[in-house]
């Protein structure tokens, strides 16, 4: 598997890339905006891009689609399927959530469902192991790992749903 590697782009956002079995330097620039631009350069020169191409949000969740998705997800995914009692559900904060605006600490989620959130997903963008003072908006996408009967728990707590 290809080493990627990751760099700031200050002002713009992050670039992904990686040498490519035939002489090819391939990678993508994640803007700030939430385009993306992918890119074949040469390995001599990474900088010295041979050919772009910006695609919307939409547009590269398309191609990534038609790549097989993400390592990331494939590894969730199968970890999932391996662990015996082990969930994983993606829980969307709604509108009139009793946690809306509120720090993450403040649901208390473990001590009342046994389940926790591993990462929020806020206008496409990720937030990885949040902390407890990491605010929770309407619309974010909560990543909530536990038991099958916790994760559904905690989907009907965070969203001031009765409990099941």
């Amino acid at each position: 598997m290809p080493r990627i590697e990751e760099t700031a782009l200050p002002g713009v956002g992050r670039r992904f890339d990686f040498d490519a079995e035939y002489g090819k330097r391939v990678g993508v620039i994640t803007h700030r905006d939430g385009k993306r631009e992918v890119f074949v350069a040469s390995r001599e020169d990474p900088d010295a891009c041979g050919q772009a191409i910006v695609l919307t949000s939409e547009e590269a969740k398309a191609v990534a689609d038609m790549l097989g998705g993400s390592t990331v997800t494939r590894q969730v995914t199968t970890l999932t399927k391996e662990v015996k009692g082990l969930a994983l559900d993606w829980i969307t904060l709604e509108d009139g959530s009793p946690f809306q605006g509120r720090p993450l600490g403040a649901t208390m989620l473990r001590t009342h469902t046994g389940a926790s959130i591993v990462a929020i997903v806020r206008q496409e963008k990720a937030i990885p192991a949040p902390g407890p003072e990491e605010t929770l908006l309407q619309g974010d996408v909560l990543v909530v790992v536990g038991t099958p009967s916790g994760v559904l728990r905690a989907g009907n707590f965070l969203n001031g749903k009765p409990a099941l």
